[in-house]
């Protein structure tokens, strides 16, 4: 792929951002308390008023609503032959986002933050949050494979653009909501991030290759 040292780069400053909120996370979380705090704040200026629409944006990445939409666009890369970019899809949910983030909420066993009352019940540990790695992975990998499928090209960038505005707003709302500290947020959305800057070339290459292939055979 013509541009996979950029992705790459790309992909080792967020890992390595992701590397280093994780170190102040484990052994200095003092050092993040304002950070998290002021943002938390800042963000909840917004109640009540705001409560509705956050309680509804999360939905997008609740556990039953992954499962239902994971299914749905497995099943429409499958029915369109885009088999590689439901190999990519289904690996991104089930290796990062099915098994990395849990151990790593283990690891890290940061409890839920107290600063306001939660608004939705949740059991797990707190870092990183599953809402921003599973968001940043279900629909970044859409909004990269958006282009096998809608041609024109505002249109498309129309549909990545609002991607992106869904996967930044389920983050804030998990904020909102008083189950996530900011810097779990972040340290989700910058470990989803790394996996597709890492992943998207190869699976680019592998795409045009399969492509090419039946273009030949055709």
């Amino acid at each position: 792929m013509k541009h996979k040292t950029y992705y790459h780069l790309a992909g080792s400053f967020t890992l390595l951002f992701f590397a280093a909120l994780s170190y102040l996370v484990k052994f200095y979380p003092a050092t993040l308390k304002a950070f998290d705090r002021g943002i938390i704040l800042f963000v909840h200026r917004a109640s009540p008023a705001a409560n509705p629409f956050f309680l509804w944006v999360t939905k997008f990445a609740n556990p039953i609503t992954i499962l239902i939409l994971g299914a749905t666009f497995l099943a429409l890369f499958l029915l369109t032959r885009q088999k590689i970019s439901a190999l990519w899809f289904a690996l991104s949910l089930v290796l990062v986002s099915g098994i990395i983030n849990p151990v790593l909420k283990t690891f890290f066993h940061r409890t839920r933050p107290t600063v306001l009352p939660h608004l939705v019940v949740e059991h797990s540990f707190s870092f990183p949050s599953g809402h921003a790695i599973t968001s940043m992975l279900l629909y970044g990998v859409v909004l990269f494979a958006l282009k096998d499928f809608i041609t024109t090209r505002p249109v498309r960038l129309a549909g990545q653009i609002l991607l992106g505005v869904l996967i930044f707003l389920i983050g804030i709302s998990r904020i909102y909501l008083g189950v996530h500290y900011p810097s779990d947020v972040l340290a989700g959305w910058l470990l989803g991030l790394s996996w597709l800057l890492f992943t998207y070339p190869y699976y680019a290459e592998r795409k045009f290759i399969t492509q090419f292939k039946q273009t030949r055979r055709n």
